[in-house]
């Protein structure tokens, strides 16, 4: 699958990592780690400062949770991958469904594999059984 670059922000970028940070609930290394992945984006001033557009700290939070659904960081950079640089309700919506979809199959994944855990079956069978 090949992946495009987000398009650059139509907007300004005007806050600096500590901002985002605050906003996002996150440390300011998390920031630069979600930039480093993808998952934000930033452009650098002319004293090579990081400057991030007003939805970053939403990112970072959508982020967060679409890791606790069990998505990576490349699978939420991936998922981000068409999202517009100023994304509107309807973009949040698509990617809400996304999230709902991926958690649905991973809930049904965990459910049968507790229906195998439940059973006579030994351990190591059950594990030889998930390679196949």
């Amino acid at each position: 699958m090949t992946r495009t670059a987000p398009e650059a922000p139509h907007h300004t970028a005007v806050h600096a990592v500590s901002e985002v940070a605050a906003a996002s609930g996150v440390a300011p290394s998390a920031v630069r780690f979600y930039e480093k992945h993808g998952v934000v984006r930033a452009v650098r001033t002319s004293g090579n400062q990081r400057r991030f557009d007003d939805s970053a700290a939403c990112r970072i939070q959508v982020a967060k949770l679409a890791q606790r659904v069990g998505l990576t960081v490349r699978e939420i950079a991936d998922l981000y991958a068409d999202l517009p640089a100023d994304p509107r309700p309807e973009d949040w919506a698509r990617i809400a469904e996304q999230l709902v979809v991926e958690a649905q199959r991973r809930v049904a994944d965990l459910r049968a594999g507790l229906d195998v855990l439940a059973t006579d079956t030994k351990l190591c069978e059950i594990g030889a059984s998930l390679d196949s």
